[in-house]
């Protein structure tokens, strides 16, 4: 096993029903550390370019219209293969399909409105960690 970083976001949806320490709660319970954590309102360009891999699809602009409509939290997280640990515990992207027990199940709200966001990816982790995170910030 690796230890791996990954990134995590908390949506919109999490911090305007102030369930970001719950959230935390299920990530660390995972045996993933928070190493770095801010809470920032990403602009519509900060948005766009973030999810610019997104941009040929329909939900593009609804995907960042929902994502800069709240304060989110953006947080790199460490552990033990990380990406797949994390990914394991936000559950599927729908949370009708998500496993009982996971972020996606217990607190999104819809499709879109899933609470959280994770990298996908060893490569798309060190690139998403670089958008939000300088590495002065990262505290591992």
């Amino acid at each position: 096993m690796a230890t791996e970083r990954t990134l995590s976001i908390l949506k919109p949806d999490a911090t305007r029903r102030n369930i970001t320490g719950k959230i935390n709660d299920k990530i660390e319970s995972a045996s993933l550390r928070i190493i770095a954590q801010k809470r920032l309102w990403l602009t519509r360009s900060q948005a766009e370019t973030f999810y610019s891999v997104h941009s040929s699809h329909s939900f593009f602009n609804d995907l960042c219209t929902f994502m800069t409509s709240g304060p989110v939290v953006v947080q790199v997280l460490e552990g033990e293969n990380a990406i797949a640990n994390y990914r394991a515990v936000m559950g599927a992207t729908n949370p009708a399909n998500a496993n009982p027990g996971t972020i996606r199940k217990e607190f999104a709200e819809s499709i879109e409105a899933n609470s959280v966001h994770g990298s996908d990816s060893a490569e798309t982790a060190s690139n998403e960690i670089k958008f939000f995170f300088s590495d002065l910030e990262i505290v591992g």
